[in-house]
């Protein structure tokens, strides 16, 4: 992509809650912004702990590959920036989480990846009381 030249950003305001894991906000320009994040979120209803959690490599979600798109040929595209400056007023965000990224500006590329897998052990032989 051929960009004449860049713009400047303005922010009038931003109120954010909470920025987590592999996530960011920016203001301005960024080539690149690649976050990712591999979870294993294992809830039990009594804490015990064999000594083997952690291991990633036990989970095919964590290794198994990630279909790309290729597209079609090689488009050319050309961008002409006829106001000087990317203005926002105020944005109120509750969560940026999980490989994501609030961004005012312009970003080149990114490639952002979240894996999770949720493990709930539950105890079936007690009785409900």
């Amino acid at each position: 992509m051929i960009v004449d030249r860049l713009r400047t950003s303005k922010v009038d305001a931003i109120k954010v809650n909470s920025i987590g894991y592999a996530s960011a906000l920016f203001i301005g320009d960024l080539q690149e912004f690649l976050p990712e994040l591999y979870a294993l979120a294992v809830q039990r209803e009594i804490s015990r702990f064999s000594g083997s959690e952690g291991d990633l490599s036990a989970y095919p979600i964590f290794s198994a590959p990630i279909p790309h798109l290729q597209p079609d040929g090689n488009p050319l595209m050309s961008v002409t920036n006829t106001i000087p400056e990317i203005h926002v007023g105020t944005v109120r965000i509750l969560a940026i989480s999980s490989s994501s990224s609030f961004h005012v500006g312009y970003l080149r590329y990114t490639n952002a990846q979240s894996r999770v897998k949720n493990i709930r052990e539950r105890l079936t032989a007690l009785a409900p009381k």
